[in-house]
């Protein structure tokens, strides 16, 4: 889809396994790997949470492989990982507002489901496990910017599950000489990204309302703030980590952000300059578990692994909503 190159070594003879990779940011990874000539791309999605039409592009590809499984069942975890060097590990339940609902569900699929494929990866061989964090464990601390040494109480399920992945691969890494990097997400946002998940993330939201003629909701008053990250950023953090050689960038989790912050309410603005329609929002209560604001430090991730995010919010925002206006079929299929 986009045309920047992340790395400047052959990954041909490299096999990547993916999981969620019929998901929002796996298909998105999936995509550059194989436009960019990957030895063998293999996905393994239970497809709860993701969606085949998401990786139906991918299926005539030579290099793509497919596994319809689940990281509850240890077996299918470790028949993924064969023959794999570097495991990009996205899967995973999101959403705070559903881990507050059904927090023995996420516990599950993040922390157990978590611990079966990167043990899987290690009995393996893996070189590499590149790991889906996020932003919410900072939970409340109110320094901002984010900085990856300093992070608050959780304030959900959520951001307990993904704390927990990261104490298991720094502890990995140390026993068993794997070498893992995690990455704390805010807030991604991009193509694919499905508005009709019923936690669906707020600016798929925002778009799909606006495209519908409907007043979207914002919850509070729209002044709380976010480090909102267009997808491509992602996927070059992810790739930059696989083919990094710096010999301190292992065992780390990082920030995987742009680097500013934008309120709600200019977002939204933003939102309807880009599509030339105006309706105003509606407003409801704040949800619990939230974040107030957040921002990130990237500096981190530009140290060890060379990452310099290429999208900031204003154009991620356009590319999105043009690609929504032409992939409507997209909005309407499950």
């Amino acid at each position: 889809m986009f045309e920047h190159n992340y790395h400047q070594c052959d990954i041909s003879a490299k096999n990547f396994l993916v999981t969620g990779g019929a998901g929002f940011i796996g298909s998105n990874l999936v995509e550059y790997l194989l436009k960019y000539k990957a030895g063998k791309v293999r996905v393994l999605d239970n497809l709860s949470n993701g969606y085949y039409k998401n990786i139906e592009p991918f299926l005539s590809n030579p290099s793509f492989e497919y596994i319809e499984g689940d990281l509850l069942d240890e077996a299918t975890c470790l028949k993924a990982c064969e023959g794999i060097n570097v495991v990009f590990h996205q899967a995973a339940l999101g959403s705070v507002p559903r881990s507050i609902k059904l927090p023995l569900v996420t516990n599950a699929a993040n922390v157990t489901g978590f611990l079966n494929m990167l043990t899987a990866a290690k009995d393996s061989g893996v070189e590499r496990f590149i790991y889906a964090s996020s932003s919410s464990v900072y939970g409340d601390n109110q320094d901002m910017p984010k900085q990856e040494e300093i992070i608050g109480n959780a304030l959900s399920p959520y951001a307990v599950s993904k704390r927990v992945n990261e104490l298991y691969a720094k502890v990995f890494g140390q026993l068993y000489g794997i070498k893992t990097i995690g990455f704390r997400y805010f807030n991604v946002f991009g193509p694919r990204q499905n508005p009709k998940n019923p936690y669906a993330a707020v600016i798929p939201l925002f778009v799909y309302a606006l495209l519908d003629g409907q007043a979207p909701t914002i919850n509070g008053d729209g002044t709380q703030s976010r480090d909102f990250t267009f997808v491509e950023n992602a996927v070059q953090a992810n790739i930059r980590a696989a083919v990094t050689e710096h010999p301190e960038a292992f065992n780390r989790v990082y920030n995987a952000a742009v680097g500013d912050s934008i309120s709600l309410n200019d977002l939204y603005q933003y939102l309807q300059d880009v599509s030339g329609i105006k309706i105003p929002a509606h407003y409801a209560p704040p949800r619990p578990g939230d974040i107030r604001d957040s921002q990130a430090n990237i500096s981190m991730a530009k140290t060890y692994l060379g990452y310099d995010p290429k999208f900031k919010v204003k154009e991620g925002l356009e590319i999105l909503f043009n690609w929504y206006k032409e992939n409507r079929d997209f909005l309407e299929k499950d």
